[in-house]
């Protein structure tokens, strides 16, 4: 989780550093580890479980800032200064956490003043979103106040208001598909499917199919870090980025370091970044060359072999410069399936709070890995459908599965994304 925390900022030896220096705790469901105005000296880095992180206002009134997940981190503050918590966490489901005082970090910044230094990015990059969020919390709130002394005068000019909004985030949606490939090509032996349901009605999730030349196919599966109009706008530039690029080298690195560039040279007022998944296959021979932006690993489904995830790692795009990315190969084979997902997939939550995760998936994934594509996709979305029993979705819900297999595809799935 400390990987997830800090990226590939920190080398094994830092991270290993850190884990020795840890405190690992434990905490029930609705128990609260961090707590507003109280004096905290320690970060906690979030292992298992999910947490809930919420400001209490002046008014008495208590709004939830953030759901926190593994791999996310809380208490950042207090490496810097002992001063009194900003904000409370309590622990949603069980979860293990691990803890971090300042003690730890000043001892880190006297032996490895470089690690600290990335560290401390990190934390002054995760202090300042949360700045903006609770910012922006508060406006809202005083806009509601606002509005309460006025709701006769203003009541009408509201409503039109909320009509206009809802039919720009209606033409945002439509535009957004639009962009989504209406048809995934079939190029034997290779044929391809996928899904999407976006969290809200615009999401950050995007996905395509790529014909490079009569040999080469580009396959991408990506996620913007944030939601609504602003993760709409930044998916709409990626994936122009990607298909341009695309057309102009056959080496995935190549291409993504150049959306990461690309990302980095827009003039945005908001910090975000994407993970994505991105290869090449070359379909005379099977051969899969890709990178893994800090993306989710994609499952290699092959007859009578366990469902096994693709190695490799890499940063993720459009924040940090000095970006390196790895390119990896496997060779697929007739009769395999792959199938690339967002974090979304193993992040949905049923009524309980609890996390679909991947043994699910690959378990849902072993079941149905003789389907065609298109129903290997209905099948998984079938089957944490069922499992969510209608819960809320926090996050973007992507998949995209390919086939190689030169059978005819099974009817589509309704409501689904060819």
């Amino acid at each position: 989780m400390l990987h997830r925390a800090f990226g590939d900022a920190l080398d094994e030896n830092a991270l290993e550093s850190l884990r020795q220096a840890a405190q690992e705790l434990s905490f029930a469901a609705g128990e609260i580890f961090v707590r507003q105005g109280e004096i905290g000296d320690a970060l906690y880095v979030l292992i298992s479980g999910r947490a809930e992180v919420s400001k209490r206002l002046d008014d008495g009134q208590e709004i939830v800032l953030d759901i926190l997940k593994p791999g996310h981190y809380v208490g950042e503050l207090a490496l810097l200064d002992q001063a009194p918590r900003m904000a409370s966490c309590r622990a949603v489901t069980p979860l293990t956490v691990l803890r971090f005082d300042q003690r730890v970090f000043i001892n880190l910044m006297r032996e490895n003043p470089a690690v600290a230094s990335l560290v401390l990015q990190h934390v002054i990059s995760n202090m300042r979103g949360q700045d903006q969020l609770i910012i922006k919390e508060l406006r809202s709130t005083n806009e509601e106040l606002r509005l309460a002394y006025a709701e006769l005068q203003e009541a009408q000019a509201d409503l039109v208001e909320k009509e206009r909004i809802e039919h720009e985030l209606t033409l945002a949606a439509a535009a957004q598909q639009s962009l989504l490939p209406g048809t995934l090509p079939a190029l034997p032996p290779f044929k391809f499917a996928a899904y999407q349901r976006p969290a809200r009605q615009v999401g950050g999730d995007f996905y395509d199919v790529i014909a490079l030349d009569e040999d080469h196919v580009g396959l991408l599966l990506a996620d913007v870090a944030d939601k609504g109009l602003h993760a709409a706008l930044i998916m709409a530039v990626a994936r122009t980025l990607f298909r341009t690029e695309a057309r102009r080298s056959l080496s995935p690195a190549a291409v993504a370091l150049a959306v990461h560039n690309g990302l980095l040279d827009l003039d945005r007022t908001e910090e975000t970044f994407l993970t994505a998944f991105y290869g090449v296959l070359h379909r005379p021979s099977g051969e899969l060359t890709y990178i893994r932006a800090a993306h989710e690993k994609p499952f290699l489904l092959r007859p009578g072999q366990e469902v096994a995830p693709l190695e490799g790692g890499g940063r993720f795009l459009g924040m940090l410069h000095d970006l390196e990315l790895r390119e990896y190969q496997t060779k697929l084979q007739m009769g395999d399936r792959l199938l690339l997902f967002s974090d979304g997939v193993p992040d949905a939550t049923n009524n309980r709070i609890e996390a679909y995760g991947h043994d699910r998936l690959r378990a849902a994934a072993a079941q149905n890995q003789t389907l065609t594509a298109r129903a290997l996709v209905d099948a998984i979305v079938d089957n944490i459908d069922r499992w969510s029993g209608g819960a809320k979705a926090f996050d973007d819900l992507t998949l995209m599965a390919v086939e190689v297999s030169g059978n005819s595809e099974q009817p589509t799935r309704p409501n689904s994304k060819i």
